[in-house]
């Protein structure tokens, strides 16, 4: 988990405030490093709050600059195939003479050679992203295809800005604040804030699969309607239906599983999993176990209360596994004392 924040037409007067703010804000999501990077012209700013998890190296510091200096990016996630497309550009002599392995520098290589919306289209990942055009002065915002990874945008006084989180916009200077009524209808509706409206007047989210840009010299107190790049109904209308039989289907199932699940234990730190004992996790970390050469590291909450318990059920799973297990057991007191600390962790009410 990384985050970041940043802005356009953000006065020099405000940048320093802005961004140190934004940063102590996110540094619960990145406490490994941060960084931060400022157009003097044109008022752009991009602040990262880093969690090392790809490339601890220097190379792997954000804001990044892509091979060429034309593009400049904060990114929060992780591209699953990016070793793959990697590839893909080596063999089309699109590849820049790499710094590291880092996700990030992959991201700007694609950004380069395909460009911004057929990279997203190949990128397969849980990410956000804010991707700064020098050339053209276009400012990119783009979020993954379910939404993983947060992102918020909108004006606070005369600047354009985004984050992660929306403790990191409450950094600015000059920020109200001020509660959106329909918003909170909504909530009241639903037990939460639906997307694309956040809880605050005239700051919205990013939704699922969708792409903003906007050109710094058309942002005048309003923008373009975001651009989806993505959808999970033109997705399936365009897959053929399986024509298998039982055991090709079970075959099938087993490769799927154990490629997406590989191709997410690609880290350069120790792995976990949490493990609750039900069917999903313990497939989920079934697998991990089998593509590793040492033991998983699985953890799992209990209740001293037998009826909410499931600790027990997650303990045996790990002992057939063999994984390194971790449980910790929870008191109601030790509930009772999370509570003062929720709205802080949370930056909208829901439930």
């Amino acid at each position: 988990m990384r985050g970041f924040a940043g802005g356009v037409f953000v006065p020099e007067s405000k940048r320093k405030a802005f961004v140190s703010g934004a940063l102590a804000a996110l540094k619960h999501r990145g406490p490994d490093d941060s960084g931060a990077w400022e157009d003097m012209g044109t008022g752009v700013v991009l602040a990262h709050a880093r969690l090392a998890v790809l490339d601890l190296s220097h190379a792997g510091r954000q804001p990044m600059a892509s091979a060429s200096g034309r593009f400049v990016v904060a990114y929060n996630g992780e591209i699953y195939n990016h070793l793959a497309l990697r590839k893909e550009l080596e063999k089309a002599g699109q590849a820049p003479r790499w710094r590291g392995h880092a996700d990030t520098e992959t991201l700007l290589a694609a950004v380069e050679a395909w460009g911004v919306k057929e990279a997203l289209g190949r990128f397969v990942g849980m990410f956000a992203f804010a991707l700064w055009d020098k050339k053209n002065r276009t400012l990119y915002l783009a979020r993954d295809r379910f939404g993983e990874k947060p992102l918020y945008y909108g004006w606070v006084e005369d600047a354009f800005v985004f984050a992660s989180e929306l403790k990191a916009l409450a950094a600015y200077p000059g920020w109200r604040g001020e509660v959106d009524r329909e918003a909170l209808a909504a909530f009241m509706r639903f037990g939460y804030v639906p997307a694309p409206r956040s809880i605050y007047q005239g700051i919205w989210k990013l939704e699922p699969g969708c792409l903003l840009a906007l050109r710094q010299d058309a942002l005048q107190g309003a923008w373009p309607e975001p651009e989806r790049y993505w959808s999970l109904a033109d997705a399936a209308s365009k897959s053929g239906s399986f024509s298998g039989d039982a055991h090709e289907a079970e075959e099938a199932l087993d490769r799927l599983l154990r490629e997406t699940i590989r191709d997410k234990m690609l880290a350069d730190v120790p792995l976990g999993a949490f493990l609750s004992g039900g069917i999903d996790s313990s497939t989920v970390v079934a697998v991990m176990q089998a593509e590793s050469v040492r033991p998983v590291r699985t953890f799992s909450i209990g209740f001293h209360e037998e009826g909410y318990n499931e600790a027990p059920f997650a303990k045996k799973i790990a002992e057939h596994l063999g994984t390194e297990h971790t449980e910790l057991y929870l008191t109601p007191q030790d509930a009772l004392d999370v509570v003062p600390t929720l709205a802080r962790i949370w930056d909208e009410p829901f439930a």
